[in-house]
């Protein structure tokens, strides 16, 4: 899944008014920033078979550190206690730990049952939406736009880039989720992992949005 972890990150804007967009990003998407880096490394591994699943050829081999249930939810504890070390915000916190568990959640709508539960789990879970494009659409375009439209009403722009800068990230998130359905498969698991690295440029870029946008409601909490 890509567009419904940007939809959390977006939305949980509304329940963390004073927390950065940049950090919720980090939080929501914080298991996909992980997974590139440990393939690389090659500790998770991943193989391209063309047509696996119609809208992913990706045959996730392992994957127990980024994305088991369990390990999913100690990097979710891990993300939350750091930033209420650093912050003092409790409910921020609470959000941000649900948004990193939330990633394994919405991965176990759309893959083929490879998520395991924990490192060295028989049970792995997945309920394949990716079998249909029509419903991955469906399904990715109503979160992301719930998530938009959450994250427009829990903010306002303090100028002209507050809103360019939102419009210009959505966009690209959309036509890299469109033209994956369209291009080829990639060349190689490396190259996976290093277009991977490449969500991390995201990152920032909510920062930057977030920081010429004002919250609408705000309790408690930066950064």
């Amino acid at each position: 899944m890509l567009l419904g972890h940007y939809a959390v990150a977006l939305a949980a804007k509304r329940y963390a008014p004073r927390t950065s967009l940049g950090t919720l990003v980090l939080s929501a998407q914080f298991l996909d920033l992980l997974w590139p880096i440990f393939v690389l490394l090659g500790w998770e591994h991943v193989n391209i078979v063309p047509g696996l699943m119609a809208a992913s050829p990706f045959d996730f081999v392992d994957y127990p550190i980024s994305h088991s249930l369990l390990t999913a939810a100690l990097w979710g504890v891990l993300l939350g206690a750091g930033y209420y070390v650093l912050r003092r915000n409790r409910r921020s916190a609470i959000v941000i730990a649900v948004a990193v568990l939330s990633h394994w959640l919405l991965d176990a709508v759309v893959h083929r049952p490879d998520l395991p539960l924990w490192p060295g789990s028989a049970t792995k879970v997945g309920f394949g939406l990716w079998n249909s494009v029509a419903a991955t659409v469906a399904v990715e375009g109503l979160l992301f736009f719930i998530g938009i439209l959450m994250y427009v009403r829990a903010t306002r722009p303090r100028d002209r880039t507050g809103t360019v800068a939102l419009a210009a990230m959505v966009v690209l998130l959309a036509v890299i989720f469109v033209s994956g359905f369209f291009a080829p498969p990639p060349l190689s698991a490396r190259w996976v992992a290093l277009a991977g690295i490449g969500l991390w440029l995201f990152v920032p870029w909510a920062y930057w949005i977030d920081a010429h946008r004002a919250a609408s409601r705000v309790h408690g909490g930066g950064l």
